[in-house]
């Protein structure tokens, strides 16, 4: 099979989404739509290719929904003003919907079907929030009519669709306390702090310049959510959310996003005869179906199946990049896995940048290539749980050939 590489990424800042006071998120009157198209074409231009070239785009969104509907993932491409002759397709698998946007454009150029292939992700979780279901938003609800049938009856639907119950089912499971998941999440937007204060989102964020709900225009060009003073202390102050004596708080969970994420992939032998350096190989891919009530062990499984394809042990990977949609969804990943936690997530993870759903899949894994680049590593594995009981995950190399 053609060997396949990383040779673009970019993405915007991850906003803070608040649907019931839409003001408060800077990209409140852009549609997540609008946002894929204003950094498709950058991606493309800061990559060095020729927009005809592209033979396939795909784009990952875990709410197709409303405004979120992408006409088969034709509108992003209308709407950029790019060539009519790329075909498309609409990618959902909810939170890992732009991982496996690279996983299928990694398929189709290593079984030479496509040479290059262009992938995005988008999630605009004030304007289409979560769960809501009002039909002035054109929202739908998935029907729950099919689990009333006594043969269904075993799945526990309450738990199933409310991640945060899902969250408190896996803790449950394990041996960890509500203080470990409180030092996760200070550590997360800590590292997310530093990182930005020294600048190493500056080259993955294209600036957007964004009217806010008073009528000026902000340049946003920084995540949102990241906290500058987060503490243990201020963690531990903050009161359960799905359940009375739980232990998901705020703190340790992801908070709601918008952002829209791009990635160019190539084959090999392109790059090298466009004098292109790659960020990195794509070396193996895997994906798992769990129990849905335990959804945030999914990472796990598919992280098993990727380092398996190839050979390799969690010890063999230098970094990792693991979805902190839950504190206990990464330290849980650590633990079956094996992993150094110091390898993990070392920029700072979804509890402080944010987690768009369908967007964050490209988000992990071009900040995985570009921390490999930086630190010297030389494999990288990025993952996500998925709701719905599934886990997706990406192994990477770090591109050694000169040009």
């Amino acid at each position: 099979m053609k060997e396949v590489v990383i040779a673009g990424y970019l993405r915007t800042a991850q906003s803070r989404s608040r649907p019931r006071d839409p003001a408060r998120d800077w990209f409140c009157k852009m549609r997540a739509d609008e946002l894929l198209a204003r950094v498709l074409p950058e991606v493309i231009k800061k990559t060095g290719i020729d927009a005809k070239e592209i033979d396939d785009f795909l784009v990952g969104c875990a709410t197709g929904v409303g405004e979120q509907w992408a006409y088969g993932g034709r509108s992003p491409i209308f709407m950029a003003n790019l060539p009519e002759t790329i075909p498309a397709k609409f990618v959902d698998q909810q939170c890992g919907s732009a991982l496996a946007g690279i996983q299928i454009g990694f398929m189709e150029i290593a079984q030479e079907f496509a040479d290059i292939v262009l992938v995005g992700g988008m999630e605009h979780m004030t304007r289409v929030p979560m769960g809501m279901t009002t039909t002035d938003r054109g929202l739908v609800a998935p029907s729950l009519s099919l689990f009333m049938d006594a043969k269904y009856q075993h799945w526990d639907m309450m738990t199933t669709m409310n991640m945060g119950l899902t969250a408190e089912k896996l803790f449950a499971q394990t041996d960890f306390t509500r203080e470990d998941l409180d030092k996760w999440g200070a550590r997360s937007h800590q590292l997310a702090s530093k990182a930005r204060e020294e600048g190493f989102f500056k080259d993955e964020i294209f600036p957007i310049e964004a009217e806010q709900n008073d009528g000026t225009v902000m340049t946003v060009d920084r995540d949102q959510a990241v906290r500058d003073d987060a503490t243990v202390e201020g963690m531990a102050a903050l009161k359960p959310v799905f359940k009375k004596d739980g232990v998901i708080t705020p703190g340790n969970s992801s908070p709601l996003n918008a952002a829209a994420t791009s990635m160019v992939l190539m084959s090999k032998d392109t790059a090298k005869s466009k004098g292109i350096k790659p960020l990195a190989t794509i070396r193996s891919i895997g994906f798992a179906g769990v129990d849905p009530t335990i959804m945030g062990a999914g990472p796990v499984p598919a992280s098993r199946m990727a380092l398996e394809k190839i050979g390799l042990k969690a010890a063999d990977i230098d970094f990792w990049e693991i979805n902190e949609a839950f504190c206990i969804v990464a330290l849980n990943c650590i633990k079956e896995l094996g992993i150094d936690p110091d390898r993990v997530n070392v920029m700072g993870g979804g509890v402080a940048i944010g987690h768009p759903l369908g967007a964050t899949g490209i988000r992990l894994t071009g900040t995985l290539a570009r921390i490999l680049n930086q630190k010297g590593g030389r494999y990288g594995c990025a993952n996500a749980c998925v709701g719905g009981g599934q886990g997706v995950a990406i192994i990477i190399e770090k591109e050694k050939y000169d040009l």
